[in-house]
């Protein structure tokens, strides 16, 4: 039997249209949600999902202003669910490289750089919670923030900016936890290490000799990780970066 639209969990996602992201919407899907993805794209018309434009917004993530008229969309939409809004999981995130496709250090990330990798993988989630804060607090709903290994140790691949900007934002979690926490909002996180996706750099395979695990982290389970975060079997988890990495920190 089908649950009515309107009585549907909801999640917002961004970065919804490949790897983790793509993974994610299939987990909350099969299970029943409604899912409403966000990207810097229209919605794509040979795109196989289901549930189409009207559970898709147009945004970029790196103009503040744009940015606060998607989330008043956001709001708008959410009235089909009597205002409410399960769960918001922030997976949008980019990483520049140079022009030979390697990682930018210090000295070769330009400040325009720095500024824009922070808005979209730093403070795009803080406003997204913030300006979504009602609609959570009437579900209990619950925040995931998707950091990454690279916040924790300096990595080959990942450059300054976002290894700084996901270390941010592994702090951003924990002050939203207390924050939120007293309105029966839990804030999480997630640090994917190695993740089989289409983005992987040339030379991934040289670490994942190093992983006890011997193997790269699918999309599927860093997907489950995330709903497990949403749902009532992680009611008492709060603050908490869950690393899936086959073990590569220890």
């Amino acid at each position: 039997m089908s649950v009515p639209e309107n009585e549907k969990k909801t999640l917002i996602l961004t970065g919804a249209s490949r790897g983790i992201g793509h993974a994610t919407v299939k987990r909350f899907s099969s299970a029943g949600w409604r899912v409403i993805t966000c990207s810097r794209h229209p919605f794509p018309e040979d795109c196989p999902w289901e549930a189409g434009p009207e559970d898709h917004i147009q945004v970029d993530l790196s103009n503040p202003e744009n940015l606060v008229e998607a989330i008043g969309e956001m709001r708008e939409r959410l009235k089909d669910q009597g205002g409410h809004l399960n769960a918001l999981v922030n997976n949008a995130a980019i990483s520049p490289k140079n022009e030979e496709g390697e990682r930018l250090d210090v000295f070769g990330t330009n400040m325009d750089v720095w500024r824009q990798v922070f808005e979209v993988n730093f403070f795009a989630p803080v406003t997204l919670a913030r300006g979504l804060v009602g609609e959570l607090k009437a579900a209990k709903g619950s925040v995931v923030n998707v950091t990454s290994i690279a916040g924790a140790r300096v990595h080959p691949f990942a450059g300054s900016a976002y290894a700084t900007s996901k270390s941010a934002l592994a702090g951003l979690t924990r002050e939203m936890a207390a924050d939120f926490g007293p309105l029966d909002i839990r804030v999480n996180a997630i640090a994917p290490g190695e993740i089989d996706t289409a983005i992987l750099s040339p030379g991934t395979e040289k670490i994942v000799e190093g992983i006890p695990m011997r193997r790269l982290g699918l999309p599927e389970e860093v997907a489950r990780t995330i709903y497990f975060l949403c749902t009532d079997q992680s009611s008492y988890i709060n603050g908490a970066e869950i690393h899936i990495n086959g073990g590569q920190h220890v």
